[in-house]
């Protein structure tokens, strides 16, 4: 299968591009700029030269390949309603351009859409007065499966961990570093759910080659890891000591991640591993943190 991947350039893009090729499958690359270009060189595949403001180009990648896994998205957390719709879009040209094809489409989308506070799964649709209001946007394109595309969405958890990490956690030990103590809200027992690269690339990879038009998967290796576990992590790994703070004390903190350091987002993918004999096999979250490097300044160097 020719698959074009968006996004291809980034932490977790560039781990689902080595997946897809380790498995016999050839990539499009998408890149919008220079250093984009250079990455899809280094890794030894196709680059298709667009973003996701430019519709037609995207749409153009899309017909030209057997399948999409699509991963850009536009992380200007000051611009999260425009950039949800810029998302909206361009999962909308590449639908259209695969209209009646049969062709698979793989969105991405985050379990933060879940309901707080219960275990969120597969058949739960968007929680739409939640913290992910606005990127249930990226699943509208499953109505698309009763035009002849064979789309699915991938929701992937606040924690996606690994080599080259650029997520959540190494703003948390940034903000622990910077404040001299790490911090969790309340009695720190909310959850995140959380996954490795490396796991999810394999998620991506079956997605496209064989999950069912209309499906909702579910890229959870550890259903909820309590925040206060991942404070006391992040405490040890940099010798400073680890606080309970207040619910009007986290914006203060964390700034505009107070949000996600309080939701308690437990979920499981249950029904993913049974349809799609995905098993997530890597390090867990905190062993991750504690043996690869996440306390290193010159880790933090590289983010």
């Amino acid at each position: 299968m020719r698959v074009f991947v968006t996004g291809a350039t980034g932490f977790i893009g560039q781990a689902v591009v080595k997946e897809l090729i380790s498995a016999g499958h050839e990539v499009l690359g998408l890149a919008r700029n220079n250093a984009g270009l250079e990455t899809l060189a280094r890794l030894g595949v196709q680059a298709h030269r667009g973003e996701l403001v430019d519709t037609e180009s995207l749409a153009a990648g899309a017909r030209a390949c057997d399948g999409v896994i699509h991963l850009a998205y536009i992380r200007d957390f000051s611009q999260y309603v425009v950039n949800a719709e810029t998302d909206r879009m361009a999962l909308d040209a590449m639908a259209r351009a695969m209209d009646g094809t049969g062709k698979p489409l793989v969105s991405t989308s985050g379990t933060v859409v879940l309901v707080p506070g219960r275990i969120g799964t597969e058949n739960d649709r968007p929680y739409l007065e939640g913290l992910g209001r606005i990127r249930p946007k990226s699943e509208e394109v499953l109505a698309y499966a009763s035009h002849g595309v064979r789309v699915s969405t991938v929701r992937l958890p606040p924690v996606v961990h690994g080599q080259i990490d650029r997520g959540f956690v190494p703003m948390f030990i940034d903000v622990a570093r910077r404040t001299g103590f790490a911090a969790y809200v309340g009695h720190g027992d909310n959850c995140l759910p959380a996954v490795h690269q490396l796991d999810a690339a394999r998620l991506f990879r079956l997605a496209v080659e064989k999950a069912t038009p209309g499906s909702r998967l579910h890229g959870v290796a550890e259903e909820g890891i309590p925040m206060r576990n991942i404070a006391e992590t992040i405490g040890a790994g940099l010798d400073v000591p680890v606080r309970s703070l207040k619910a009007d004390e986290a914006a203060g903190h964390f700034g505009w991640m107070a949000g996600i350091v309080s939701i308690d987002n437990k979920t499981s993918s249950s029904i993913t591993r049974e349809t799609l004999g995905w098993q997530p096999q890597e390090a867990g979250l905190l062993t991750d943190m504690r043996e690869n490097g996440y306390f290193h300044v010159t880790k933090l160097r590289e983010l």
